[in-house]
């Protein structure tokens, strides 16, 4: 898992989303992706016929059956016969898997798209499932009981207190107000205790949404996107499955990410980080090595909208959009998955220079 060699160069070349709502209940999954999956096709002008593999990210768990994906697959037209596969992942590891088949030249140009709906059952109940079975399963930790851990283990550090982590949530949801996307645009109270000491406030919203995004190798990505979002690094690492083995205060599997994606090299202008709760965006920042002159988070990232398995490809997607627009010149994606920051994915994405 290494950065892209300088012979192939790849890019997003066109991103595409939902506006990520609390509950779609008269939309199926296929509803939900046919108009994205449309839009991100039209950003370059390509027929489905023009796209060379097509990669998804999506959980059985939160559709509640087995091998769902393949339903959602009728809507990127599954005949004539396409080269398909899909990733039981957050998409940005779909996105992951798409450009390693464009580095061996196997395919010039890619789709790759991810969807999640949590609002049909208790989604923090669901997440419990993909805990060690054994051990700690049993024991039922919801996903904010455990984020809860995190962040109290970062408060008696002393690298964070309760103020630090609301400013935090306010500064995300501020920035959506500019994000027609996002679920929440506006600043929410922090609100009453759901597991201490996180907050209402600090926590993602529940919420149904999908992404798609276009990736294209060399000149083929000149002649479809007008200022093309050239992924120079990317990477994934995972930290030990056991949460009592770790230090929940720090992220290495992030730094070495980073580090082996080349976002050390140079700074970078943006960052938008997968930090589902305030205090994770804290850690992240510091195993990232990110200052105060990074503009985090844009789109409001996580806090402002999280569908589940969708909300890391909307990270790589955001960024790349703000080179698109010229927004950005260096800027870096992160994504995340599993309890507490336990998988990471770092990309670098850059412009060509104005």
């Amino acid at each position: 898992m290494t950065s892209a060699p300088p012979h192939r160069e790849i890019a997003v070349v066109a991103f595409a989303q939902t506006v990520h709502r609390r509950i779609s209940d008269e939309l199926s999954e296929v509803e939900m992706l046919m108009p994205v999956l449309h839009e991100v096709l039209d950003r370059t002008g390509l027929k489905t016929a023009d796209i060379d593999f097509t990669c998804s990210g999506s959980s059985d768990y939160l559709a509640g059956r087995a091998f769902s994906f393949t339903l959602a697959l009728d809507g990127v037209g599954a005949w004539p016969p396409i080269s398909e596969s899909h990733v039981e992942m957050d998409g940005a590891w779909a996105l992951y898997e798409a450009w390693t088949k464009l580095l061996t030249g196997d395919a010039d140009t890619a789709l790759v798209y991810a969807y999640g709906k949590s609002s049909p059952g208790p989604v923090r109940d669901v997440l419990t499932r993909q805990l060690d079975p054994y051990y700690v399963a049993p024991l039922w930790p919801d996903s904010v009981a455990l984020a809860a851990l995190q962040a109290q283990a970062l408060i008696d550090t002393g690298a964070a207190d309760e103020p630090a982590l609301a400013a935090v949530a306010a500064r995300n949801r501020e920035n959506a107000a500019a994000n027609p996307h996002a679920q929440l645009r506006h600043r929410v109270p922090q609100g009453d205790y759901l597991v201490r000491p996180l907050r209402t406030g600090d926590c993602p919203p529940i919420g149904d949404g999908a992404a798609a995004v276009i990736l294209a190798a060399g000149d083929r990505a000149r002649a479809l996107c007008a200022r093309p979002a050239w992924i120079r690094g990317i990477d994934h690492r995972i930290e030990a499955h056991g949460l009592g083995v770790r230090d929940l205060t720090d992220s290495p599997s992030t730094r070495l990410a980073a580090e082996r994606a080349g976002a050390f090299a140079r700074p970078v202008d943006t960052a938008e980080l997968h930090a589902p709760f305030t205090a994770q965006e804290i850690v992240l920042r510091r195993a990232l090595r990110l200052g105060d002159d990074v503009t985090v988070n844009p789109s409001g990232g996580a806090l402002a909208a999280h569908p589940i398995m969708a909300a890391g490809l909307i990270r790589l997607g955001e960024a790349a959009a703000r080179i698109h627009r010229g927004a950005s010149d260096r800027a870096l994606a992160h994504a995340t998955s599993g309890p507490c920051l336990q998988q990471n994915l770092v990309a670098v994405l850059e412009g060509e220079p104005r």
